[in-house]
């Protein structure tokens, strides 16, 4: 007599029960975490090259939905002004209210505060020298507004197009709509931290809940699969095995 209880398709109760488990669980992961990824993110697709090469045209983006008071020197963030054209844009924070921001200084940095900012992702411009931007400003950033440039700072429409507006070329706090956490197509990932505004009153901002949402996706999938996988794989052992017994048996009878 076997000491293995076996179900009536011939699996083990214990067997049958964790594959059952698994994709329970992996069914609330994977389900879990598109809806808590919906909730806290929004998809974007870049209009212009104006972020480049942090964000290349037509980039697929995941936005994380904050509120304005959130946002730190050095983030990504989507907004909407009427200003700017009244569609969503994408572009970089350089200041917050009560900050000074100039360019350039000796070295061709932007400044916060009289403080140079390293901005590793400018690329050279026409000169082949790395610059923070072409033209000469210095804007005081009115409390609850934000002065914002674009990475390619060759091409970009952004603050210092409109210095000549209300608020010297700030939008306010109020028109950011999310803060971009990561590049989903083509797959770059998560954004590199800001670390050249880091040091500066405030800090950067964390990242967001990007990677523990894509692994428990991932995870949940994983379960569901081998969850699901667990009765035809045992059926199909067993089936084999069951052919190969009789095989022998046969060889047997021969001899």
């Amino acid at each position: 007599m076997s000491g293995n209880i076996r179900t009536t398709s011939g699996r083990g109760r214990l067997g049958s029960a964790l594959s059952g488990l698994a994709v329970a669980v992996g069914c609330v992961l994977f389900l879990g975490g598109f809806v808590w990824g919906a909730l806290l993110y929004q998809p974007y697709s870049v209009p212009t090259d104006s972020m480049t090469p942090t964000l290349d045209v037509g980039s697929k983006i995941l936005a994380q939905r904050v509120d304005g008071e959130e946002v730190r020197r050095g983030d990504v963030v989507v907004f909407t002004d009427p200003l700017w054209g009244d569609a969503p844009m994408v572009k970089r924070v350089a200041a917050v209210g009560g900050d000074t921001v100039a360019c350039c200084d000796r070295d061709g940095h932007l400044t916060v505060n009289g403080e140079a900012v390293d901005e590793p992702y400018l690329r050279p411009g026409p000169s082949g020298r790395i610059i923070a931007s072409g033209t000469e400003f210095s804007v005081t950033v009115p409390e609850g507004n934000l002065f914002l440039l674009g990475d390619d700072r060759h091409t970009s429409l952004d603050s210092r197009t409109h210095m000549q507006e209300a608020g010297q070329g700030t939008v306010p706090r109020s028109s950011v709509v999310a803060r971009v956490d990561a590049v989903v197509w083509p797959a770059k990932g998560l954004l590199e931290p800001p670390k050249g505004f880091a040091g500066l009153p405030g800090g950067i901002s964390e990242p967001g809940p990007v990677r523990p949402l894509l692994t428990a996706i991932g995870a949940g999938a994983l379960l569901v699969l081998a969850g699901g996988a667990y009765g035809p794989v045992v059926r199909l052992f067993t089936k084999r095995r069951g052919a190969g017994t009789r095989a022998g048996e046969k060889e047997k009878a021969r001899t």
